[in-house]
């Protein structure tokens, strides 16, 4: 199956209004320069940047957090659970 969008590409330029009187104010101001069509910042991109900055660090520090015992224990559950597939 073809995807027809990829996330976050689906769009390159800035959404206009919806509104036909917003958007036919938009397009004036934009036409006397009163106005600059500048792209908004993508707020799912800059969530994605915020949680990959999160995942890098987050093993690193609950590893450091978690006794040897502890660590251990979770390591004997998960390889307990990965032998016990068919």
């Amino acid at each position: 199956m073809r995807r027809l969008w990829r996330f976050g590409e689906m769009t390159k330029t800035p959404k206009r209004p919806r509104d036909p009187n917003q958007l036919a104010k938009f397009i004036a101001d934009l036409a006397t320069g009163a106005a600059q069509e500048t792209p908004s910042p993508d707020p799912l991109s800059q969530m994605g940047e915020l949680g990959r900055a999160g995942g890098l660090k987050g093993g690193k520090a609950r590893a450091k957090a978690l006794s040897p015992e502890k660590r251990s224990e979770i390591a004997r559950a998960a390889a307990a659970k990965r032998w016990s597939k068919p």
